[in-house]
């Protein structure tokens, strides 16, 4: 992992990522969260401030050290015990059946493997579990969609191997979910090429 990736990438990534809009929509989609947690794709622990009072502890994963060096300082000013793993998403170290929700928040677009992940998430949730997500992904429309895959190679540098084109629908509905529920919309005063939003929950 370069230079670029473990000191510069963290802390453009929490600048851009600490958006209010995105914060707002964070609050909506974690107030759902209960029981054992995992979050994958941690990155700089904005999500902490967003999680509702009963959760106590969180397990969480994400390759990028220097990721995990600026979620320090949220981490300890939260009340909730946050446990940190240094992981890929497609190599998940515990046990099926582990947790009650897996929540991942603008985090598949960066995963090499994105299939891979989302089976390691669906093996270590609990029966009836819920995979809780809001990503950013491909557009509906035609013209955007051609847009996001112009865009992508430097999409990709800038952002770490994120890619704008990810059809986040199709690979959650990849996994033998029992129930799919996704809401694709577009975040204001965004361009549609980065803005186009998926905000859904799987359950096993």
């Amino acid at each position: 992992m370069g230079f670029y990736s473990r000191v510069i990438f963290p802390r453009f990534c929490d600048w851009v990522m600490s958006d209010p809009r995105m914060a707002a929509l964070r609050g909506e989609v974690l107030a759902e969260v209960r029981g054992d947690v995992l979050e994958i794709g941690f990155g700089t622990g904005l999500n902490l401030r967003h999680y509702p009072e009963h959760v106590r502890a969180i397990t969480t994963v994400d390759p990028n050290p220097g990721m995990g060096r600026l979620a320090h300082q949220r981490i300890a000013e939260s009340s909730i015990r946050v446990d940190l793993r240094e992981l890929r998403g497609e190599e998940l170290p515990f046990p099926d059946g582990s947790f009650d929700c897996v929540v991942s928040t603008w985090t598949m677009c960066s995963i090499p493997d994105v299939d891979r992940a989302v089976r390691e998430l669906h093996r270590v949730l609990r029966p009836g579990g819920r995979f809780i997500f809001l990503e950013h992904g491909l557009s509906d429309l035609p013209k955007v969609a051609a847009w996001q895959r112009r865009l992508n190679p430097l999409q990709r540098r800038l952002g770490d191997g994120c890619r704008l084109d990810l059809d986040v629908e199709a690979v959650v509905r990849g996994r033998p979910f029992s129930q799919v529920r996704v809401e694709q919309f577009v975040m204001d005063r965004t361009p549609r090429t980065h803005g186009t939003m998926y905000r859904g929950t799987a359950v096993k």
